[in-house]
Formats: structure tokens, C-alpha cells, sequence
């Protein structure tokens, strides 16, 4: 309940996050079957979190960081518009973003998921101030 209070999320947008949990791409479904379960050094990570307005792909909440994977449709200028936006709202909540093409993490998954840990690391050391805006 105190979650809704902080993060009100309407059915529709939860619902939709739902859905796109049995949409992944190759990438996030490696990249959840990396971090699932604390496989991350114990962190624990949630998929597809709506976070009104909008759904993030992957959320560790006790480093309050998000990890984007995106593919060919964050590529043109109007999503990378849309994409600056959101994630300027996102760092004003005291979120910090990671984003990481598909290709790149395919590439490399491992030197993503190092990155990964070092920021939750950081950040759960040093946690960001007003975490109990959303969560």
C-alpha cells in the first residue's frame, strides 16, 4: 500500500507491464537471466517496473537504478527526444539510468554487467539522497 501512495500506477500501465515481461528481447532475456534471483552479487533486480508515467526495463530499487536495453525503435530522433525527457524526470527522482544498445550488450554481456554492478555497488554504498520519493 505505502508503494501505491509513492508510485501510483494505473491498471492499464501495470498490465501493459505485464505484458511486455513475455515480450523480452534476446537482450533483456539474457540480461534477466544474469541478474534474476540476486545472481548479481546478491543484488536483486524487477523487469518491466511501471514507474508512472512509463515502464522501465529493469529496476534494482535499493541502488534506485535502471538498466535500458534498447533496440532499433530508440534510434530516431523523436525517441531519443522522448527517451532524454523521460530519463531527466527519472534522475530528478534520484534515479540513475544506465541504457545499453541491444547490439552492445549482446556483444559484450559481460563487460555490461560489470558496469551494472560497479553503479549498484556505488550506489548502495553511497545511497542518493530522498529515497523515499518513489520507489
Amino acid at each position: 500500500m505505502e508503494q501505491e501512495k509513492r508510485n501510483p500506477v494505473s491498471g492499464r500501465l501495470r498490465d501493459f507491464a505485464r505484458d511486455q515481461r513475455s515480450l523480452a528481447t534476446r537482450a533483456e532475456a539474457l540480461f534477466w537471466s544474469q541478474v534474476r534471483a540476486g545472481r548479481l552479487s546478491g543484488h536483486t533486480f524487477k523487469r518491466q517496473v511501471p514507474i508512472t508515467p512509463s515502464i522501465v526495463d529493469f529496476l534494482c530499487p535499493a541502488a534506485r537504478l535502471i538498466v535500458e536495453l534498447n533496440g532499433e525503435p530508440h534510434e530516431t530522433a523523436e525517441r531519443r527526444t522522448r527517451d532524454a525527457t523521460r530519463d531527466a524526470w527519472l534522475r530528478a527522482q534520484t534515479f540513475e539510468i544506465m541504457r545499453f544498445t541491444n547490439d552492445a550488450f549482446l556483444g559484450n554481456p559481460q563487460r555490461a554487467l560489470d558496469a551494472v554492478l560497479a553503479a549498484v555497488e556505488r550506489r548502495t554504498i553511497s545511497p542518493p539522497p530522498n529515497t523515499d520519493r518513489i520507489a
